[in-house]
């Protein structure tokens, strides 16, 4: 593809990736306030009406179990005691160990509207990774930035809480591992947070016009670096197919239609006939499907609501944060897919994210290169 967009359909395809990468964040951000909350009761509650905009985050988490995630690896485990170095607190999210402990403790806390948690600016260190590298991804390269950006003092984000491979990768540098080798294995691996990072690496190989098996190995390799799990692979292979023909779709092909033909490849779901059988979204997410971070239901949840919401951005954003659980990973994932989708993001919620200039300008910078 050239860099001087010679002709419209360049332009579109540009517009597409710009969108779907706005997107992203949009739907991370919007979703931060009511992160894990497991009933969307809460949320209501909290909200009234729901989340509609971006908000603060609250005080008080009603479904919070921060305090049983461990401070010294993945997965959960004690906050107190033991001989180990601290993995939160003193190799990541300095500072910010004291918040782990507490009962009803929001996992983003006094993070504002508009904000975005670790995972998307862990995209955007991949972005700029890219850009870096002109235009490339390059896992070493990646590996260097992640641990320079993970360990700083004072942290360059404003999250007060890392996932579970974040703190089982640490844990396995710290205790000497080579960084390639430092992907932990833990019940939360195959989650679909492990799918966030990927979407700047699949528009960057297809706009360098890679084949869409390299674009899904580079995906694959970037992904065990994190989360090495078989399963989680196979929905990333399907993520990319999906971002291929989401970014090159003829205008005349309809939406729903790749979305669907995901879904039936990827897990069997045939989406036409579920979306004609349930009368409110809670009766897929929270009902056929858990609202929790594992890919087995995340994946279908995002699908799902892709479909259903395929001609209106904004609608199934705010529908997937007011389902609660995981809401910030699959809405960020969300959000790639129908910006891509589209070709749009939602303008009045990009405009006031708080790094949105930052933002622009990475994804502009990588789009840039190609």
């Amino acid at each position: 593809m050239s860099s001087k967009l010679c002709n419209k359909q360049d332009r579109v395809t540009i517009q597409r990736a710009e969108a779907g990468l706005q997107s992203l964040y949009v739907g991370d951000s919007l979703a931060m306030p009511v992160h894990w909350y497991y009933n969307p009761m809460d949320i209501l509650k909290a909200f009234s009406g729901g989340i509609q905009q971006l908000e603060d985050a609250p005080g008080y988490h009603p479904s919070s179990i921060m305090s049983l995630h461990s401070t010294e690896k993945g997965g959960r485990g004690p906050q107190a005691g033991g001989a180990g170095r601290k993995i939160v607190g003193k190799v990541i999210l300095k500072g910010k160990r004291s918040f782990w402990g507490l009962p009803n403790q929001h996992y983003h806390q006094g993070m504002k509207a508009g904000e975005n948690t670790l995972n998307a600016h862990c995209a955007r260190v991949v972005t700029r990774s890219i850009t870096a590298a002109g235009g490339c991804y390059d896992k070493i390269r990646f590996l260097t930035d992640y641990i320079d950006f993970m360990t700083a003092d004072p942290p360059r984000h404003p999250d007060t809480y890392a996932e579970s491979f974040h703190r089982g990768f640490f844990a396995n540098l710290e205790r000497g591992k080579a960084p390639l080798q430092c992907g932990a294995v833990t019940h939360d691996t195959p989650s679909v947070g492990g799918l966030v990072m990927l979407g700047p690496i699949a528009i960057a190989g297809f706009l360098q016009n890679h084949s869409l098996k390299i674009v899904q190995s580079l995906c694959r390799e970037h992904l065990f670096l994190t989360h090495p799990d078989a399963f989680l692979a196979r929905i990333s292979d399907a993520l990319v197919q999906l971002v291929q023909g989401l970014l090159f779709r003829k205008n005349d092909e309809p939406l729903q239609q790749l979305i669907a033909e995901t879904a039936r490849l990827s897990v069997g779901l045939d989406l036409k006939r579920l979306a004609s059988q349930v009368r409110s979204d809670n009766e897929v997410a929270g009902g056929r499907y858990s609202t929790a971070c594992y890919i087995t239901d995340s994946w279908p949840v995002i699908l799902y609501l892709a479909y259903a919401y395929a001609d209106d951005l904004k609608a199934a954003l705010l529908a997937n944060t007011n389902l609660g659980g995981d809401n910030v990973h699959r809405g960020a994932v969300l959000g790639l897919i129908l910006g891509l989708g589209t070709g749009r993001t939602v303008e009045a919620f990009f405009n006031q994210l708080a790094d949105r200039q930052a933002i622009d300008a990475e994804i502009t910078g990588l789009i840039g290169h190609i």
